[in-house]
């Protein structure tokens, strides 16, 4: 069992990014700490700091449930992806670490099904 993000298109050959509820538990807390964000003193991850006391524009994917709540809309993709890009390209030049490879992995796969929920102008779906 896992989790699957996807574009809300209806198109069962859309591309997507899918992984198990850890490893998107893992992916999270990089780019939270690639944003200089603790997650377990986050309100939702065991603390009790609020989401409204940190500014990042990842704020819609590191705060989002799991496996339920709202889909992330094409304008919160928008916001998001220049910095999920620079994460990427930062990270990129830190080495040839294979965990870190996969991470980089992750992000370039949701990075191109948050493009494709732009062109297509649908919802990324948390499935």
């Amino acid at each position: 069992m896992g989790l699957v993000l996807f574009p809300g298109d209806g198109d069962v050959t859309s591309p997507d990014v899918s992984w198990s509820y850890s490893g998107f538990s893992v992916f999270r807390q990089w780019l939270a700490q690639a944003e200089g964000i603790t997650l377990a003193e986050m309100y939702g991850f065991g603390g009790d700091r609020p989401w409204s006391s940190v500014s990042t524009t990842l704020a819609p994917l590191l705060d989002h449930p799991d496996d339920d709540g709202p889909d992330l809309t094409p304008a919160q993709c928008a916001v998001m992806l220049p910095r999920l890009e620079a994460i990427i390209d930062q990270r990129q030049r830190d080495g040839s670490d294979p965990v870190l490879q996969r991470r980089i992995d992750d992000a370039h796969q949701l990075v191109a099904v948050m493009k494709l929920c732009l062109d297509k102008d649908v919802e990324l779906i948390f499935g």
